[in-house]
């Protein structure tokens, strides 16, 4: 950021994973290939050793499964990098070799592309700098593989920060006035989660959190519904859960958009509801996403499903949007390596893991996605969790003290009805 005196960040829920996506960098062979190609076009310099040195690694990450890497490395991955670094620098050396002799010539055109070619080697050295470091054996950093796109793509390997609070701390808000703003940012009825993921605890001035309210009548508004009937979720989505959906939606006449945990079960969802009704069904995949999200606004009957990207952000006040229906409380996947990274630092620290990471993100995406129901004054509806979990566990409450205070219950003939009269333009009843 340039020098300023005050920061203001609108949704600074997003700031942490913000942050901490700028601060992941990504390595494949495929990447070495792109970076050799540019110094080859705009430097007249060898690139054969870095391009062997990148196929090298593609072979040393197709001997290993996806998933999070522990200290110390595999040594052929090891061995790998570190060849790959010394390639790297030697072209980098070449190149700022050829500038301070171009520097001389003054030709322009070649200078530019000089500069391009330095910029993509620099950052290739880079990458690999923090890559052959003891960054993860100190637990700064997390490293991982994993294929794109389902294997479909080679392997690449990854490396993420497990915590950015001291960072953003010292470099983004020490010295400097900061003013943060968010509908999601107390979870659990208290900032404490979010400050201390944003490094406001770490920060060497006093923070204050203001809960302003909200304009909206939640509990006369809204339902929150519990399907506390059906069984615990397993792996994918159950037939009972597809069946409480249908009932739901065939209660409401549509109008519902429909927030799932994964893109597997959001697809089941649409063929059941295409199946077993005329309604119009648009899900996450069919189109572009603002064009479904158009589509669906326009017809107070269709139904909407998808995954992340219908969790945050869509906005579709008035009756289109009167039934959200969330598959499951949104934990990381078990198999996330930052999460698991994180909650590993937490218990190591004396900390509640569970509590820390995996819940806290959960309350946050509740938050956001009961909170594509009520857009404005007039709007009435029902949030429906398809997840017993929600009013069982023993986190249930920290999970729905984040969520908007809709009014709570955990029978279906009860809400059937409500949608039924909200779908007949009447009021949402209250009780």
């Amino acid at each position: 950021l340039p020098d300023h005196q005050v920061l203001i960040v609108d949704e600074a829920h997003e700031l942490a994973d913000r942050v901490r996506s700028q601060g992941t960098i990504a390595l494949s062979a495929s990447a070495v290939a792109r970076t050799a190609a540019t110094a080859r076009k705009h430097a007249s310099v060898l690139v054969s050793e870095l391009e062997a040195a990148g196929q090298a690694l593609q072979l040393a990450l197709a001997e290993l499964p996806d998933g999070r890497l522990e200290v110390p490395l595999p040594a052929a991955l090891h061995d790998a990098l570190v060849v790959l670094a010394g390639a790297a620098r030697q072209v980098a050396s070449d190149v700022r070799d050829q500038a301070r002799a171009l520097g001389r010539e003054r030709s322009s055109e070649a200078a530019g592309g000089l500069a391009i070619a330095r910029t993509a080697v620099g950052d290739l050295v880079d990458a690999l700098d923090r890559m052959t470091s003891d960054s993860v054996a100190q637990g700064r950093d997390v490293a991982w593989i994993e294929r794109p796109r389902m294997g479909a793509e080679p392997p690449r390997l990854l490396l993420a920060p497990i915590e950015v609070a001291g960072s953003v701390a010292s470099h983004l808000l020490g010295g400097r006035a900061s003013v943060m703003t968010s509908a999601t940012l107390a979870l659990g009825e208290s900032f404490d989660p979010m400050a201390r993921a944003l490094g406001l605890t770490l920060a060497e001035e006093p923070w204050k959190g203001i809960d302003v309210g909200s304009p909206f009548d939640y509990p006369r508004q809204g339902i929150l519904y519990v399907a506390a009937h059906l069984p615990r979720p397993g792996a994918g989505i159950s037939e009972a859960a597809l069946d409480e959906m249908l009932a739901l939606v065939e209660a409401s006449g549509g109008g519902m958009l429909g927030l799932f945990s994964s893109r597997r079960a959001a697809q089941e969802a649409a063929e059941v509801l295409r199946g077993a009704t005329d309604l119009p069904v648009y899900a996450q995949g069919d189109d572009q996403l603002p064009t479904l999200v158009r589509a669906f606004a326009d017809d107070e009957a269709a139904c909407l499903v998808g995954t992340l990207s219908l969790w945050q952000g869509v906005d579709v006040p008035g009756r289109t949007c009167r039934l959200v229906v969330i598959d499951r409380i949104p934990f990381p996947r078990p198999d996330d390596p930052v999460a698991q990274a994180r909650t590993d630092a937490v218990v190591a620290a004396g900390g509640n893991g569970f509590m820390s990471v995996a819940a806290t993100h959960a309350a946050l995406l509740l938050a956001q996605g009961a909170g594509r129901l009520i857009r404005r004054s007039q709007d009435r509806g029902v949030v429906a969790v398809l997840d017993s979990r929600l009013r069982t566990a023993r986190y249930s409450g920290f999970l729905t003290r984040s969520m908007p205070a809709l009014w709570p219950t955990t029978k279906p003939d009860v809400v059937r009805a409500a949608l039924g009269r909200l779908s007949a333009r009447s009021e949402v009843p209250q009780g």
